[in-house]
């Protein structure tokens, strides 16, 4: 909706600064500009009009260099609005609401800003060499029958076992039960050699944009949310936060790539026909969830209690956590979610928190190289 906004505002001043271009050669007659627009100034706003077009066209093909083409334009449109103040001073107005997108996405060039960080993060990682090999029969017997059934469900045997994945997902999310709900566009990286996991993420709040870098290294974990990429409004840390992330961290293996559970020494116990409560370590931190499966090996929920609720990221309480998955997609022969929620089990009721729609997902990237065993 910002963008759709932004971008027509783009468009309508592209098209008062051409009005200005035909106004100095007498094409138009427009009575705001007055008559004092001479041939000469005329092509500048002409080049004024183009980059603001330009701009536009790079904003709507989400392009990063976008800022420096509308910056050009700001700087070219305020000497033109000087130069004509008295007709034209309202379009300082609009350069003002334009400027501060195109200020944010300067920020966002600085190393120390969220998307930097998060990009030298996972460009570390990708540049890492990897073998692997196939993933069969052999590799997963030792699995509860349920969780064999659904590796064999989502196309995980005979094809190459995963190291790691990249996914994008959009949906909504919201911080309390009487909230509103905010909607998001996230990135995600995992990276099971390292046991790794990069999540970013961008909304707005009121109007205002905002960043979100989730980062869990080490068993280590680290929530960061800056307003317009300056004001730092939430740093969450410690051990609570790195036991929960460490929760996250499993759901996203057993929903995104159970290929590479047979990884790790998880202690599994069967608790039903469709069930079993798996034990996943990461160094000194232990977390417990339980899996539902359907008949045919569906995997449906994934609950537990080892995860803790934050909206400030320094008051932390403890509640059952559930991410329920409803629907399926295919995507290069494995099954994948398409559409899941985030659920938190308060004594006042289930409080769904996030609602996420899968966009990509790809996996094994980087400079990994599969060997087919004969």
């Amino acid at each position: 909706m910002l963008k759709t906004a932004f971008f027509i505002l783009l468009i309508v001043h592209s098209l008062i600064h051409l009005f200005g271009f035909l106004q100095a050669f007498r094409l138009v007659e427009i009575a705001q500009l007055g008559q004092s627009i001479s041939p000469v100034a005329g092509f500048w706003w002409l080049l004024a009009s183009g980059l603001l077009l330009v701009t536009a066209g790079l904003v709507l093909m989400r392009q990063d260099i976008w800022w420096i083409f509308g910056g050009a334009a700001l700087f070219l449109s305020q000497i033109l609005i000087f130069q004509n103040w008295s007709q034209a001073k309202f379009g300082s107005v609009i350069n003002l609401i334009i400027l501060i997108p195109v200020l944010i996405s300067f920020i966002n060039t600085w190393p120390s800003s969220l998307p930097r960080v998060y990009q030298r993060e996972v460009e570390s990682r990708l540049e890492k060499k990897r073998t692997l090999s196939l993933l069969n029969e052999a590799d997963i017997n030792h699995l509860p029958l349920c969780v064999q059934k659904y590796l064999h469900f989502v196309g995980a045997v005979g094809k190459p076992r995963v190291i790691n994945f990249r996914l994008v997902l959009q949906g909504e999310m919201k911080q309390k039960r009487e909230g509103r709900w905010m909607k998001i566009k996230a990135e995600q990286y995992n990276f099971f050699d390292d046991n790794s996991r990069l999540f970013f993420l961008k909304s707005s709040l009121l109007g205002l944009p905002f960043d979100g870098f989730h980062r869990y290294v080490n068993a280590q974990a680290t929530m960061e949310i800056r307003v317009a990429s300056c004001w730092k409004i939430i740093d969450a840390r410690g051990e609570k936060m790195d036991q929960s992330e460490t929760v996250t961290f499993f759901n996203d293996l057993c929903l995104f790539a159970p290929a590479a559970l047979i990884n790790y020494p998880i202690r599994w116990e069967q608790i039903g026909p469709f069930k079993v409560k798996a034990k996943f370590v990461n160094q000194d931190i232990t977390v417990t969830a339980i899996l539902e499966f359907k008949e045919n090996g569906q995997l449906v929920n994934f609950i537990s209690e080892d995860r803790y609720l934050t909206e400030n990221g320094k008051d932390f309480i403890n509640f059952k956590w559930s991410t329920p998955i409803k629907e399926y997609q295919e995507v290069n022969g494995r099954k994948v979610p398409a559409y899941a929620e985030a659920i938190w089990h308060t004594p006042e009721g289930e409080f769904t928190y996030a609602q996420f729609y899968v966009e990509e997902i790809e996996y094994n990237l980087g400079k990994v190289v599969v060997v087919t065993q004969e």
